[in-house]
């Protein structure tokens, strides 16, 4: 009896891994091009030799790594402009405001999305979640549920950034002004989630929990299988305030370099180890010490 074994590795059966392997050297290379579309499913399967489930699991390794784009049942995947991926071509990991929107984008290609965020205002969230008002749209399918959880500090705990640097006297302006930021974000992030469901009949459900701690870290979790994770870097600066310029510690997390880990990130199982790592940790923090939080 002869054994079938493939051209590419010397191995009887490809995995998903090494399909991913093979599609990333092609579009990294340039023999792929940006813009362009994949072979379709049927195409690849003929040509790796395996299972269509197989091929469909190495196009999502792909697309958690931003090289995919449009990776929906009906038509072929795109290869994704780099400036749509979490790392620069240098390897240099991107700006969260640059970086996480594409992240999203590439989540909502699921059926059922789940996004799990710790963060100090969810701004960059907010407005990485309503860039997909408009992106779904365009897609030739959309999910039938979302499901978001986010984790924002208390309102009333001391914050170790933002705030004043020394002790006012009188009720520290920037934590007023951190509150109100983190009200009004987390109100419009609602609002794009509900307004999605209600245009396009998706079964949507987002809650907020507040933590009794300073987060030093953002981290998202999206549909279980990434996480994205960036160090808050506190800096002193003057803000104006009000009529008078003050001194602050303060952290801008838009600016923040977002690092991706996730099953497709080259060391495959050092990345799903921090994966289930980190749900865990979200988790943990949203059963035991975190409380409802109301906004406003």
């Amino acid at each position: 009896m002869t054994s079938e074994r493939s051209p590419h590795d010397g191995t009887e059966h490809l995995r998903s891994d090494d399909v991913a392997r093979v599609l990333r050297e092609r579009i990294e290379s340039g023999e792929l091009e940006a813009g362009s579309p994949m072979p379709t499913q049927a195409l690849l399967v003929q040509e790796f030799e395996v299972q269509r489930g197989v091929v469909r699991q190495a196009l999502r390794i792909l697309q958690q790594e931003g090289l995919l784009t449009e990776v929906t049942r009906g038509s072929p995947a795109r290869v994704a402009a780099r400036s749509s991926r979490t790392e620069a071509a240098d390897g240099t990991p991107r700006q969260t405001m640059v970086a996480l929107g594409p992240r999203i984008s590439a989540a909502f290609g699921a059926d059922d999305v789940r996004i799990d965020a710790l963060c100090l205002t969810a701004e960059s969230l907010s407005v990485a979640l309503g860039e997909q008002r408009t992106l779904i749209h365009t897609r030739g399918s959309m999910p039938r549920t979302i499901r978001v959880r986010v984790l924002l500090p208390k309102r009333d705990i001391d914050l170790a950034f933002p705030r004043m640097i020394g002790d006012p006297e009188e009720p520290d302006p920037v934590h007023r002004r951190w509150l109100a930021q983190r009200n009004a974000h987390g109100i419009v992030l609602s609002d794009h989630l509900r307004g999605l469901g209600g245009v396009h009949g998706m079964d949507v459900d987002i809650q907020f929990k507040a933590l009794p701690f300073t987060p030093p870290v953002k981290l998202y979790l999206l549909n279980g299988t990434e996480a994205l994770f960036a160090y808050y870097q506190v800096t002193e600066r003057e803000e104006r305030i009000g009529p008078e310029s003050v001194a602050i510690y303060d952290a801008l997390g838009g600016v923040s370099p977002l690092f991706s880990f996730g099953a497709g990130d080259g060391q495959a199982r050092r990345g799903h180890a921090f994966v289930v790592q980190s749900q865990a940790w979200f988790d943990a923090l949203w059963t035991t010490i975190a409380t409802d939080l109301v906004l406003g």
